[in-house]
């Protein structure tokens, strides 16, 4: 199932043990001799980069977006060894001097939030900005079975796409690479990592998002030295699935406001 961008470009990245799959679609508007802004964006646990197939040709309007399948989700094979959310941000830098992308807007979805937020800390020389949407884990809910919990509390009433796409994606995650990811997401705390973030974030919250209530996204948002809160009207946890929009317009809002 693949419902890319038509100008979007496959790539494979292989660096050692480690591979990732990725989506390039090139900007859409000329830069004007500007220096190309370059967009990565990073899914959640158990997903991969299908669920931004919509929202890239939107962003691609600012400049250029790669969206990747992490290591061992997606169609990127599991790398030889489990990687903490922290390994996971170094292999992230990795993938971005490699591939000479320069400063990047980050966008992180769900699990997403933890490894981009991570990577702007360790290494902020990577990043122009960035999108943490629904962050997670909630402090206040720090296990696996609450967060199952909530997760399916959230998917109830969700329409057929949000559901296939969901399954589809999971099918090709195997159980205990997913089960390992869980238990790293529950052991990396966000909120302390927020406070070290240097770079301007935007925060989106899902209106009716479960898995990540608003109360803890504004936890998230205040930790941050500078950022930004946004309710996503209507849509819960899996928001940049039901739909593009609003998040995309969203992001290329906060991206206009960028120095």
């Amino acid at each position: 199932m693949d419902n890319a961008d038509q100008n979007s470009i496959e790539r494979r990245y292989e660096s050692g043990e480690l591979t990732i799959v990725s989506n390039d679609t090139p900007a859409s508007v000329p830069t004007d001799g500007l220096r190309e802004r370059v967009f990565v964006l990073v899914h959640g646990i158990g997903m991969g980069r299908i669920v931004y197939d919509e929202v890239a040709p939107i962003l691609a309007s600012r400049g250029r977006v790669i969206a990747l399948d992490l290591p061992g989700f997606g169609d990127s094979p599991e790398p030889g060894s489990e990687s903490s959310i922290e390994q996971t941000a170094k292999h992230l830098a990795r993938f971005i001097r490699d591939e000479q992308l320069g400063r990047v807007v980050l966008v992180g979805h769900s699990m997403g939030t933890q490894i981009t937020a991570q990577l702007a800390v360790d290494e902020p020389e990577l990043v122009d900005g960035l999108v943490l949407i629904a962050p997670t884990i909630n402090r206040h809910e720090r296990s696996a079975t609450k967060q199952a919990e909530r997760m399916v509390q959230d998917l109830k009433g969700e329409g057929v796409k949000v559901l296939f796409t969901g399954m589809y994606e999971y099918f090709k995650t195997s159980p205990v690479w997913f089960a390992n990811k869980l238990k790293v997401m529950l052991e990396h705390h966000l909120e302390d990592v927020c406070p070290r973030v240097r770079v301007p974030t935007l925060v989106l919250a899902g209106e009716t998002d479960r898995v990540c209530p608003q109360e803890w996204v504004a936890e998230v948002a205040a930790a941050l030295p500078e950022s930004t809160m946004q309710l996503i009207p209507d849509r819960g946890h899996e928001a940049i699935i039901k739909s593009p929009e609003p998040v995309a317009t969203m992001i290329v809002d906060y991206v206009d406001g960028l120095r």
